[in-house]
């Protein structure tokens, strides 16, 4: 199939609004927006479930819960509560997004060394600060992991905004396949793929960044 639609360069041009740059520019709001939501929601759970150890049956339920959930019957649901507009395809994302930030949160704290815990609560920390300067900094890697986890799955899953009339690189996914013109179809799958590579390594810079070696 020709990938003519993908190396033409009016399709590249910046003040076309549905050109690449703007298409991939929506599609990464709508993932940015998702992801800010499902932490704020997600992290404060999993660290209090964490550094308590309370309610981890309950956390680990919803989580599975929430993986099992089918992204496209959540935003016809929230289509149906909400109406139509950027709400149920943020809501349908969030969704997405809460399970693998909430899971490993909680994971990685759950995994810092009581031996650690106890040595911060001889010195004299209270609750919060051994959970902010201790269990949190032990737990980054598998925190950030986490968040890698659920942007890789939202960035993917964004092409949904397309299919409420919203913009992001799903609308050449839809619209291609409306006009039956496969060269448009082909060329946002690639883009879709790249930009979850690209994605997914620049949190993966991140990562090494925040986690500095030891030693």
């Amino acid at each position: 199939m020709s990938l003519a639609y993908l190396l033409d360069s009016a399709n590249w041009a910046f003040s076309d609004p549905s050109g690449f740059p703007q298409r991939i520019l929506e599609h990464l709001g709508y993932t940015a927006i998702a992801l800010a939501i499902g932490f704020v929601i997600a992290f404060p759970i999993g660290l209090l479930i964490g550094h308590t150890g309370r309610g981890s049956i309950v956390a680990i339920n919803l989580g599975n819960a929430g993986r099992a959930l089918p992204t496209l019957g959540v935003l016809m649901l929230a289509l149906a509560l909400v109406g139509i507009g950027l709400v149920p395809v943020t809501i349908a994302l969030v969704v997405l997004a809460i399970p693998p930030i909430l899971a490993t949160t909680y994971a990685g704290v759950q995994a810092v060394p009581d031996a650690t815990v106890d040595a911060a609560r001889g010195v004299g920390m209270t609750g919060s600060q051994i959970a902010w300067r201790v269990e949190v900094p032990i737990a980054l890697p598998i925190i950030v992991g986490g968040l890698r986890n659920a942007a890789l799955q939202v960035v993917s899953t964004a092409t949904i905004a397309a299919y409420v009339g919203l913009g992001g690189l799903g609308r050449y996914l839809f619209d291609g396949l409306a006009t039956l013109e496969y060269d448009q179809v082909v060329a946002g799958a690639i883009v879709i793929a790249v930009l979850a590579v690209v994605v997914d390594l620049t949190l993966a810079g991140m990562q090494r960044l925040l986690v500095a070696p030891t030693g």
